[in-house]
């Protein structure tokens, strides 16, 4: 079991007072079987009213309302938590499951619902081809499967960090050949969907106290990866960007159908778009 302190601060700042517009955080670890939460801090200049709520997806959702003009905001939390996630996990998937392709029984696929279905147009189904390429037969072995288009995605495009916001779609991804964390984990998503399998984008932080991960900074960072939902196993994580499957090192925040449904903050300001002149953001996740 890891004790894990993870420190996200985000400031903005303007070059006159501002209005501020409510702002969107999500930033509250999601529990898990794997995750126990033990504190969580929000610390919000200037003042504000904060109103906690869950979505849709369960994420927990504070949003903040201000009241006072200013020329800078800083948004800071400071969570605990306990991992102990394996990492050589085993998954318990169905007998009905093991084999791909499978049908899922009709109360999984009607609450699926969306999480099944691509996201991004692809008239040509260029996608589809080039999934295609991984299924080495029909049947074949599920886990095995996603394995391979997990690490098809390493193999093929290459990592770069990218801190500009906004992700690319699928097809741009493999158009270009690189991405970030989030190209990676939108592509899987949306790549297993085209073979009817339920997934969902996570967006988190990454823990890697020996710095051997690929997307980490300082022993850890934010972070996306995708799930996938399979009969007995439940929600298996696939982070494509390290080849790696289940949840070692890997702290959930948010899901969603979506990668904009998962950003971290999002909010707005009333005035220019130049009145902004800084964000900066710094992330920490260690041991203690």
């Amino acid at each position: 079991m890891a004790s894990v302190t993870i420190t996200h601060a985000t400031h903005y700042r303007y070059q006159a007072a501002v209005t501020l517009g409510p702002h969107r955080m999500m930033l509250r670890p999601r529990e898990t079987r794997d995750l126990s939460l033990t504190s969580f801090e929000l610390d919000i200049v200037p003042a504000a009213r904060i109103d906690w709520s869950h979505d849709v997806a369960g994420n927990a959702i504070a949003t903040a309302n201000f009241d006072a003009m200013s020329d800078t905001l800083s948004i800071r939390s400071r969570t605990r938590v306990e991992i102990t996630a394996p990492v050589w996990p085993v998954f318990p998937i169905a007998a009905s499951a093991t084999s791909f392709p499978f049908a899922y029984d009709i109360d999984d696929l009607v609450d699926l619902g969306a999480l099944v279905a691509p996201q991004y147009a692809d008239d040509a189904g260029r996608l589809t081809h080039w999934v295609e390429g991984f299924v080495m037969g029909r049947p074949t072995d599920t886990l095995s499967l996603l394995k391979d288009i997990s690490n098809g995605i390493t193999a093929q495009i290459l990592y770069e960090s990218r801190e500009t916001e906004g992700t690319q779609g699928p097809l741009e991804t493999l158009d270009r050949g690189w991405g970030s964390c989030r190209d990676f984990a939108v592509l899987f998503a949306e790549a297993v969907r085209t073979l009817g399998l339920g997934a969902r984008i996570v967006s988190g932080y990454l823990f890697d106290p020996d710095r051997s991960l690929i997307g980490s900074s300082g022993g850890g960072s934010t972070h996306a990866w995708a799930e996938v939902f399979v009969p007995g196993a439940g929600w298996i994580p696939f982070d494509p960007t390290n080849r790696a499957v289940g949840s070692a090192g890997l702290i959930p925040v948010a899901v969603g159908r979506r990668i904009e449904q998962v950003s971290p903050i999002s909010g707005s300001f009333h005035g220019r778009t130049s009145d902004q002149l800084s964000l900066d953001v710094e992330v920490k996740v260690f041991t203690t």
